[in-house]
């Protein structure tokens, strides 16, 4: 389905430019921007992906991955064909950067959808959320009419005026951050670094519940110096926000050795630092599972896979200590 995107300035010579994402792309009639469902049409802009889902699935929240936002509890997972970077080691490449097969979910199908499989909410993911903006903003007061949460797993690029007017709808957000050196974005994902970084600011200053991942390739950001860089990053907002480092496994373009879990429990460690709550993932770990308590380091969820145990809070405050958590439930 076809609808006029938002965020774009139309040029002389029937050419638009699109302001929705850091690419600015600039498009003469009939061409498609970097994200492959941006295009050109007499001048205007349109998207081609307005509701047109490729998938739809009910997953445990840990999934996407988040750990204190409505541990235990499953939500409603789609996305669309597209992505506004191109990283060489896209797990999803199929359906973020090709064209698959998609079928059209209307805004109020999708919360019938959540509501009918009692979920927390819909969490927009898979491939690039910020895309199917037009979308997402038309279904997001819907859902929250019907007391459904609004998630999204993002890569962060998106310019400042978009996100601060999206910022009003979401509940939570994942966002990948891919790495600390402006070369490695340039390099590894064909994007800029910049952009990531005032997204999670603007998250982190806002009232959207907030988690931060980053996949560690071996090689390429999983020195002491990236993971010193990214953890100083986060804890300078706030040292509560769960970080998930993620191993990475071969994919797509980037034929590179899969992480080592030493490579893992080291990056763990000097995470641990600065931050209280830091998690493993894609990695068969006895560590890095569990929330624990900051204060005096009591369980308050245990994890086996993606089967979660709340144990060790009353309300939003430890059990054993009484000092306050910021799980939401």
């Amino acid at each position: 389905m076809h609808k006029e995107a938002a965020f774009y300035q139309p040029l002389p010579n029937n050419q638009v430019q699109c302001e929705l994402c850091p690419a600015e792309c600039k498009l003469d009639e009939g061409k498609v921007g970097i994200c492959g469902c941006r295009f050109n049409k007499q001048g205007k802009l349109f998207t081609d992906n307005y509701g047109q889902a490729v998938t739809l699935g009910v997953d445990p929240i840990e999934k996407k991955p988040l750990y204190h936002f409505y541990p235990g509890t499953d939500i409603l997972s789609t996305g669309a064909n597209g992505c506004n970077l191109g990283c060489l080691h896209c797990q999803n490449w199929s359906i973020s950067q090709t064209k698959t097969q998609t079928e059209y979910v209307a805004p109020e199908t999708l919360v019938e959808v959540a509501q009918r499989h009692d979920s927390t909410g819909v969490a927009f993911t898979y491939t690039e959320p910020m895309i199917w903006y037009e979308y997402i903003m038309d279904a997001a007061p819907l859902l929250h009419q019907a007391d459904l949460k609004v998630v999204l797993v993002t890569n962060g690029y998106i310019m400042p005026q978009p996100l601060a007017t999206l910022v009003e709808y979401i509940d939570a957000a994942n966002v990948d951050l891919k790495g600390m050196r402006p070369e490695f974005y340039a390099k590894i994902c064909k994007g800029k670094l910049e952009p990531v970084l005032q997204t999670i600011e603007t998250l982190a200053a806002s009232d959207v519940h907030l988690e931060v991942t980053n996949l560690l390739i071996p090689g390429k950001n999983d020195s002491d110096e990236d993971i010193a860089g990214l953890v100083d990053f986060v804890a300078s907002l706030s040292v509560d926000i769960p970080l998930h480092l993620s191993a990475y496994h071969p994919q797509y373009k980037l034929n590179v050795n899969a992480t080592p879990a030493d490579t893992m429990l080291r990056a763990r460690a000097l995470a641990q630092e600065k931050l209280n709550h830091v998690f493993l993932g894609n990695i068969a770990s006895d560590e890095g599972s569990d929330s624990t308590c900051a204060g005096c380091g009591h369980t308050l969820i245990r994890r086996l896979g993606y089967r979660t145990e709340v144990v060790g809070i009353n309300g939003a405050v430890c059990a054993e200590c009484g000092r306050a958590t910021t799980i939401v439930r």
